[in-house]
């Protein structure tokens, strides 16, 4: 399986069936994570952390604070692909997998900075 990351006419093919993404709330300041894996040529998403509460970001019933986060698991269905805004003001979302993490602009080669990325299960 591979995880095809989208910019405009840049393209990369990322070998991984499972990643997380991580990202610090631009108000507030705290981290976020989900972690995603791909099945059946969709992205499946099974659990997301969160830092801290506010500004409309409190963890949703049933969440468990364990380790400095709030886990839980949404309940959002399988998704075809997901667009990332990155307006350049606040720090790059991060894609984190095998134990390493980089930020997306650093793994979309040429100038890619203010672009959506598209993030989906590579074709074929």
């Amino acid at each position: 399986m591979a995880l095809c990351l989208a910019a405009g006419a840049v393209t990369v093919r990322l070998a991984l069936a499972a990643f997380t993404l991580a990202w610090t709330h631009s108000v507030e300041k705290v981290r976020w994570e989900e972690d995603w894996r791909i099945e059946n040529g969709a992205l499946v998403l099974a659990e997301a952390r969160v830092q801290g509460s506010g500004a409309g970001m409190e963890p949703p019933e049933g969440a468990v604070f364990a380790g400095g986060f709030w886990h839980y698991r949404p309940d959002l269905p399988p998704l075809p692909r997901l667009e990332l805004a990155r307006s350049g003001a606040v720090p790059d979302w991060s894609l984190c997998h095998d134990g390493l993490c980089a930020e997306l602009g650093a793994l979309l080669p040429g100038e890619t900075a203010g672009r959506s990325v598209v993030l989906g299960p590579c074709p074929g």
